[in-house]
């Protein structure tokens, strides 16, 4: 089970497991552009940002679960998913298009709660 570390002052050391068997492509392509730094904006209660990796569809939706890191397919986007964005029609998170499911925060994400932006180091973990 491959783990990435989110780095942030604002948010110490958070860990995220890969979402291997749901798709394992998307999950290798990201693993094998590590490590990354990327600006993260807020929208909602979603933090996103674009990276450097261009991966293909592969199983996406647009509603996912709190906790839940995605890949936005438009924008080459890393979202990390911790309650209701303006596209939401539940009290789960929606991204405004598809996305590909990549992994999902361990622990408590209301850590994210209130952020306006974030600097942030995603590295490999285990």
């Amino acid at each position: 089970m491959k783990t990435i570390l989110l780095k942030a002052q604002e948010i110490g050391n958070i860990k995220a497991t890969l979402l291997t068997e749901t798709a394992p492509n998307t999950c290798t392509k990201f693993w094998e552009a590590l490590p990354l730094k990327v600006s993260l904006s807020t929208w909602g209660d979603e933090l996103y940002g674009t990276i450097p990796v261009d991966i293909e569809a592969e199983n996406p939706k647009e509603e996912f679960e709190i906790g839940d890191i995605a890949y936005w397919l438009q924008g080459s986007g890393f979202c990390i998913l911790y309650g209701r964005t303006p596209a939401s029609t539940s009290d789960k998170p929606r991204l405004i298009s598809p996305g590909n499911p990549l992994a999902k925060i361990e622990g408590d994400v209301s850590i994210f709660k209130g952020l306006k932006g974030l600097e942030l180091s995603i590295e490999r973990g285990e």
